[in-house]
């Protein structure tokens, strides 16, 4: 009040001229200039921070992707003869043991052609036995002949016959010996044909499949048609398709852990056990298949099951945690970042000047970094961390920090806030002038 009448007393004073008119009018536009800037500065140049707790915990820093499960050891089941399909022995979902009866074909053809072989073989036997009578028989003429031969008992031209008698019952009874012995072959043959008619589990497991049904004629002669398969599914293998951003951070007996569907969050652990080097491009991005094995004892895991995949580059247990937006990483001396550089990110510096400002006996792996922390009485404090195991969210801190203490992950101003608004509104130009 005291101000506004020392004002008005001002102006009446300098109004006898024209010259004080105006410099009233100008007093009057710079008080009015100063009221509103001691009424909104100090609103309009408050900073809110955004600030988190320094909390204990565990982190993972992840490479993700997605997989399908499929059994670590599986045969496809087929005919080797052809024939129709008589019996089927088992269904889907069946559990068999290495031997079991799985399936017959008719057999009706295969037996007749195992009698019929059988036969001819009988009858071979009894010429062998035959030929065998005619070479003995062939060898007495001539040693006859030879002895008459000796006495001039006899011709030379009949010792001759009887010499080539005696070699032609030796070549008829060898020949007779290749005959049985190819008869016996061909014997084998068409009673592996009568084995093969029923078809047997090759191994212990489970039927996941039947492609072929009973009734049903199977032709060898242009494929060998499958009939089922058998699936091994006490252990399952994980073929994960891993882009080629991320193959490089796999490596060989690194730990890794999936999830299911309708697992509701239940992991499965194993061990990365073997990479795929010819990737597979779909839509022209080229992923590589990583595969590891897992025990399934209870069976919840099944064929072609999707699986999100977690492979586990680095991780921490019980440290202390801070967000990401927390931290900033200051580049080397005479550093400066990029222009177009995310806040807190910096070019890559050599190791070993980041290696000086890392403890001694600390990780290697660890970085240092920097936060700002909010003291109880408001003050903020610049201050020094080590940074170990980070991902997107968060950032383990080795050393620097204690728990429960405040960090600042972000900071904000109200006229911020109003100028999206008002842009918001009306869009900028609105109600204003001309520039």
């Amino acid at each position: 009040m005291l101000f506004f009448m020392a004002m008005s007393l001002s102006i009446k004073n300098i109004l006898g001229s024209t010259r004080g008119i105006i410099s009233a009018v100008v007093i009057v536009l710079l008080v009015l200039i100063g009221l509103w800037r001691s009424v909104w500065a100090t609103d309009s140049d408050a900073v809110i921070y955004t600030t988190e707790a320094v909390v204990r915990g565990d982190i993972e820093n992840l490479v993700t992707a997605t997989g399908t499960l499929q059994p670590q050891d599986y045969v496809d089941v087929g005919a080797q003869v052809s024939g129709q399909l008589e019996k089927l022995h088992v269904d889907i979902g069946s559990e068999v043991k290495a031997g079991d009866l799985l399936a017959e074909i008719d057999a009706t053809v295969y037996a007749a052609r195992v009698d019929a072989t059988r036969a001819s073989l009988r009858t071979q036997q009894a010429q062998l036995l035959d030929r065998e009578a005619q070479l003995t028989l062939a060898n007495i003429k001539y040693e006859r002949e030879k002895n008459l031969f000796k006495e001039d008992a006899t011709t030379n031209e009949s010792l001759q016959t009887a010499e080539a008698n005696l070699k032609s019952a030796r070549a008829q009874l060898k020949a007779l010996q290749a005959q049985i012995e190819q008869t016996e072959s061909t014997l084998r043959v068409e009673a592996a044909n009568l084995n093969y008619a029923k078809i047997y589990a090759p191994i212990d497991g489970t039927v996941v499949s039947i492609t072929s049904r009973q009734g049903q004629t199977l032709n060898t002669n242009q494929m060998a048609p499958t009939i089922m398969r058998i699936s091994d599914l006490s252990t399952m293998t994980v073929q994960t398709q891993v882009s080629e951003a991320d193959i490089g951070k796999l490596r060989k007996d690194m730990a890794v852990y999936f999830t299911t569907l309708g697992s509701q969050g239940r992991r499965w652990y194993s061990k990365l056990d073997r990479i795929q080097p010819t990737p597979e491009i779909l839509n022209n991005v080229v992923l590589y298949n990583a595969l590891f094995d897992v025990p399934n004892e209870n069976r919840l895991l099944m064929t072609q099951m999707s699986t999100q995949v977690f492979f586990i580059e680095s991780q921490a247990k019980d440290v202390l945690l801070v967000p990401m937006s927390a931290l900033s990483f200051a580049p080397a001396r005479g550093e400066r970042p990029p222009a177009n550089a995310p806040r807190g990110e910096f070019p890559p510096r050599d190791k070993t000047s980041i290696d000086k400002t890392i403890p001694a006996g600390a990780n290697k792996s660890a970085r240092p970094g920097m936060v700002k922390v909010m003291k109880a009485d408001g003050r903020i404090e610049e201050r020094k961390v080590l940074v170990g195991v980070t991902n997107r969210v968060q950032a383990q801190i080795i050393e620097g920090l204690a728990e429960g203490e405040l960090v600042i992950s972000g900071s904000s101003r109200p006229t911020q806030t109003k100028a999206a608004a008002g842009m918001g509104m009306g869009g900028p130009g609105m109600g204003m002038g001309r520039r």
